[in-house]
């Protein structure tokens, strides 16, 4: 499978799985693991590096199915996973937010469901309009900085006149 650069340095397959719709949104998602699990590992060996998830697919259970199916396989895989779309500072409400704190909040849960100690990259799920972008990329500078994160972005990251796909509110 070839391979492409994402930013500076991160390398991955040049195809990827997007891991959503085996826990999440679609008719049928979360009825058949096995399935997941096999699809999961099949396409490990078909040279596919990139998994994709969220802690909102499920919720979390994406995330502990990633978890699951490379457990003792995790230096041959490229985790990326997103947050910000649930409000850990708030029993775990859904809605956005881009504190500090939730993203400390949410990093640990993410690291505990996919069962590693770091995620190769992190990105905001959604822009919270009501925290500046500099305090969640500082916070997630921070997590680079203690080894939990290797590498950051944002998803969907848009204009505020286009708005999200899927509106939160607070």
């Amino acid at each position: 499978m070839k391979q492409i650069t994402l930013g500076s340095s991160l390398e991955v397959s040049r195809l990827g799985l997007g891991c959503m719709g085996m826990s999440a949104f679609h008719t049928g998602s979360g009825r058949d693991e096995a399935g997941a699990v096999a699809t999961i590992h099949r396409a490990a060996e078909l040279g596919i590096t990139f998994f994709d998830t969220a802690e909102m697919y499920g919720p979390y259970a994406n995330e502990e199915l990633l978890g699951r199916a490379f457990e003792g396989r995790r230096d041959d895989i490229v985790i990326a996973t997103k947050f910000g779309t649930i409000r850990h500072t708030a029993d775990d409400a859904m809605g956005l937010d881009g504190s500090a704190a939730n993203v400390r909040l949410a990093v640990e849960g993410s690291l505990r469901r996919l069962r590693t100690d770091y995620i190769d990259l992190y990105y905001q799920h959604r822009m919270d309009p009501d925290v500046p972008v500099e305090e969640t990329m500082g916070a997630l500078s921070e997590l680079v900085q203690e080894g939990k994160i290797r590498h950051i972005g944002l998803s969907e990251a848009a204009p505020p006149r286009f708005g999200a796909l899927m509106p939160f509110t607070r």
